[in-house]
């Protein structure tokens, strides 16, 4: 539910006409808000990496979603009887009257458009998938064991609370988090090792899943309870 209303309240207010503004330097004036809501959704706290938010969220990064819609606006516009049809396949002529700016529409949608005749000529849609699991696949994080690729994770059919751990564990925020922002006097636990994210995982005789990582990932019956019920004491 969360998810559905910051795609309807928040995203769909902050990329309106998207395809005229996104390319301007202050188009990233936008991204805090962008972050807050994602971090509403995900349960994840301020100090997560803001490039891990949209793919907790099932969300696709504002950036790439703002040339999507660049994307979408230039194929509609190659049709003819568009008002920027003469604009787009006649950019000279469309120079005399149109407002000079930095980054104009018409070069980046004929770039984006021609970059999309080279991937099989698909969508807009399609495209932006095609790109942001291409740039999740480079992601060197850690996180991408446990979400392989992007789209909506099948982890957000979990309850809430198991939800939001299983995406504190992914980020790393551990007992060892709290004590570099000096609201726990210690990183150590009751093991007495430092409760960073290898050890709770994999190594720790008190608090590690049933399953390890390989629970995490496959979310077995076993885990979930982990996650509802002792998750919450690292």
């Amino acid at each position: 539910m969360l998810r559905k209303a910051t795609l309807a309240l928040v995203h769909s207010t902050a990329e309106y006409c998207a395809p005229v503004w996104c390319h301007s330097a202050h188009a990233r004036l936008i991204d805090p808000t962008i972050n807050d809501a994602l971090r509403i959704v995900t349960g994840c706290l301020r100090p997560t990496p803001a490039n891990n938010l949209p793919i907790l969220a099932g969300i696709q990064p504002a950036e790439l979603r703002c040339k999507g819609a660049t994307l979408s606006l230039g194929f509609r516009a190659m049709e003819p009887g568009h008002l920027l049809h003469s604009a787009l396949t006649h950019p000279s002529d469309a120079a005399a009257w149109r407002l000079k700016l930095r980054h104009p529409f018409v070069p980046i949608a004929q770039q984006l458009i021609s970059f999309s005749d080279t991937t099989n000529n698909i969508r807009a849609v399609q495209w932006a998938n095609h790109q942001w699991n291409a740039e999740w696949a480079d992601n060197p994080a850690r996180l991408c064991i446990s979400i392989p690729d992007t789209g909506t994770p099948p982890r957000m059919t979990l309850p809430r609370r198991a939800w939001v751990w299983l995406n504190r564990i992914g980020v790393g925020h551990f007992r060892s988090c709290l004590c570099k922002w000096s609201i726990a006097s210690s990183a150590a636990f009751e093991c007495d090792a430092q409760q960073t994210d290898d050890h709770v995982v994999l190594h720790c005789p008190i608090h590690r899943p049933p399953h390890r990582l390989h629970g995490l990932m496959v979310l077995d019956d076993e885990t979930t309870e982990w996650l509802l019920n002792t998750c919450s004491d690292i």
